[in-house]
C-alpha cells in the first residue's frame, strides 16, 4: 500500500537548492513486496531504485541528459541506486554519479536518412534488436527498479523495450515514466512516426506519467504533435535543466590547463561529433581577432580522419586547441566568452544556463529537432542562428567580430526549474502511481 503521507522539506538538494520531498517516505513496500522479511521493510523504504533507458543511436546527448537526471534524483533522500541502460559504449567514458552504474548495449548506427544498422557486430537489424531486448529485460528483471524512466521512444528502439514493459506491467511493481526532450522533430514527422509505432497506445498501456524536459512557452508538443487526450493528460513539464545546479559543479572551477596565453576564449562544441565535421572545420579556419584563444571539442564520435585534419590545423595556430573528448565540459563553457555550437538539447541548455553569447549551427538531417529549437530560441532573442547551408569560416568570422547587444537572461524568458522539479515529480509518482 502506498502512503498518503506528505513529505517534509529537507535541506541539501543539488547545488544547494532545497530538497522538497523525501521519496522514501511515500513508499510502503508497494513496489518491493518481494522483500518479505519484516526487517527488510525499513531498508526497502530507504532505498528506492531507479532505472533509466537511453537508446543512444547518434552522439551522446541522450546519455548525458539521462546522467544528469540520474545525478539529480540520486540527491533525493530515499533514492538508493540508479541503473542506466545505454545504447552506446561511449556512455562508459562519462563520469557516473555516486550510486549509479551503467549497462551498455551492443550499438545501433543511425544513417543520415534516418535508418539504422548494427554499428559493430555486423548482425541483421532484427537480430540486434532481439539481442538488446533480451539484455534489457534480463537487467531490469534482475535489478527490480521501483521506477523506470524511458528516454523518448515509448516502445524502445525497434520495439526492443516492449518485452520489458510487458513484464513490468504484469508484475505491477514498477512505475514507468516516458521522458521527452522539448522538441522531437518536425510535427509532420513526429505525427507519422507516432502513428506508425502506435506510441499513444504504448503510453496509455505502459506509462504512469510523461515528463517533458522543456517549457511549453518555447515549444508545446501537445499542440504541435497532436498527442491523444490520454497521452496529453499524463504530460508534466519539468522546465529546462539549469546546468549550474549540477552536483559538484563550482562556477569558479578553472578549465584544464591548455597552455594558452592570456586572452578571451571562444569555444566550439559539436556534440558527439558524428555529424559535426563541417562546423568543426569551419571554426578551425575562422579568422579570430588578435589575442583571442579558441578551443574546439570534437566529440568522441567524430571520424579519426577529420580529427587528424583538425589537429594539423591546430599545429599551425598557436591560439587554437583541439580536444577530442571532455567528460565534463562545464568549466570550459563557464570560462568561454563566445560559443559556436550545434543545437542539441544538452549543448543549448548548457549555453543558456551559463548565459553565453552563442551562434548555433543546427543539424537539419535526419531530424529537424535542432533547427526548430534554434529558431524558437533565436526568436526569443536568446541565441543567434546560422543555417548549415550558409556555414562558412567567413560567416563564423563575421559573427565573432560583430558588435553585440546585451544578452537577456534566459531565466527571465523561459522556465529553468527542471532540476528542482524532478525530485518533486518522482515523489508524486511513487505516492500516487502517476
Amino acid at each position: 500500500m502506498v502512503s498518503e503521507q506528505l513529505l517534509l522539506p529537507a535541506a541539501g538538494f543539488v547545488g544547494g537548492a532545497p530538497r522538497t520531498r523525501d521519496v522514501a517516505d511515500v513508499l510502503e513496500i508497494g513496489p518491493l513486496r518481494h522483500l518479505n522479511n519484516p526487517r527488510s521493510r525499513r531498508t526497502a523504504r530507504r532505498n528506492l531504485r531507479v532505472a533509466l533507458y537511453s537508446h543512444d543511436t547518434m552522439g551522446i546527448g541522450h546519455m548525458r541528459r539521462n546522467l544528469l537526471i540520474a545525478e539529480t534524483l540520486m540527491q533525493s533522500q530515499g533514492v538508493g541506486g540508479g541503473l542506466i541502460v545505454a545504447g552506446a559504449r561511449e556512455a562508459a567514458a562519462l563520469i557516473m554519479p555516486a550510486g549509479v552504474d551503467c549497462l551498455t548495449l551492443p550499438a545501433f548506427k543511425k544513417h543520415r536518412n534516418g535508418g539504422y544498422r548494427s554499428r559493430s557486430l555486423g548482425l541483421p537489424l532484427e537480430a540486434l534488436v532481439c539481442l538488446r531486448a533480451r539484455t534489457i529485460r534480463a537487467a531490469i528483471e534482475a535489478y527490480r527498479p521501483d521506477v523506470l524512466i524511458v528516454d523518448k521512444v515509448p516502445r524502445g528502439l525497434g520495439g526492443e523495450l516492449e518485452p520489458t514493459l510487458e513484464t513490468l506491467r504484469r508484475h505491477g511493481r514498477t512505475r514507468c515514466v516516458l521522458g521527452l526532450r522539448d522538441v522531437l522533430d518536425s510535427p509532420r514527422q513526429v505525427r507519422c512516426e507516432w502513428h506508425q509505432e502506435a506510441s499513444d497506445e504504448a503510453v496509455e498501456k505502459y506509462y504512469d506519467s510523461v515528463w517533458v524536459y522543456g517549457d511549453p512557452a518555447v515549444y508545446n508538443p501537445v499542440q504541435e504533435y497532436g498527442f491523444s487526450a490520454k497521452t496529453a493528460a499524463k504530460i508534466r513539464y519539468t522546465g529546462y535543466f539549469d546546468q549550474r545546479m549540477r552536483a559538484g559543479f563550482q562556477a569558479d572551477n578553472p578549465p584544464a590547463d591548455l597552455g594558452l596565453p592570456p586572452g578571451p576564449l571562444t569555444l566550439c562544441m559539436v556534440g558527439g561529433g558524428q555529424d559535426g565535421a563541417a562546423l568543426a572545420q569551419a571554426f578551425a579556419k575562422a579568422a579570430l581577432t588578435s589575442g583571442v584563444n579558441s578551443v574546439l571539442v570534437t566529440g568522441p564520435c567524430m571520424p579519426a580522419s577529420i580529427r587528424q585534419r583538425l589537429q594539423r590545423l591546430a599545429a599551425g595556430a598557436p591560439r587554437l586547441r583541439v580536444l577530442e573528448f571532455v567528460a565534463e565540459p562545464s568549466p570550459l563553457l563557464a570560462a568561454a566568452d563566445h560559443v559556436v555550437a550545434m543545437g542539441g538539447y544538452n549543448t543549448v541548455t548548457e549555453i543558456l544556463s551559463f548565459g553565453k553569447r552563442a551562434l548555433i549551427v543546427p543539424r537539419t538531417v535526419p531530424r529537424e529537432e535542432q533547427l526548430i529549437r534554434a529558431e524558437r530560441l533565436r526568436d526569443l532573442g536568446l541565441i543567434d542562428m546560422l543555417h548549415p547551408d550558409q556555414l562558412t569560416s567567413e560567416a563564423i568570422t563575421r559573427w565573432l567580430t560583430r558588435s553585440f547587444e546585451p544578452l537577456p537572461p534566459a531565466r527571465e524568458r523561459i522556465d529553468f526549474q527542471g532540476l528542482t522539479r524532478l525530485p518533486e515529480f518522482l515523489a508524486e509518482l511513487v505516492r500516487t502511481g502517476g
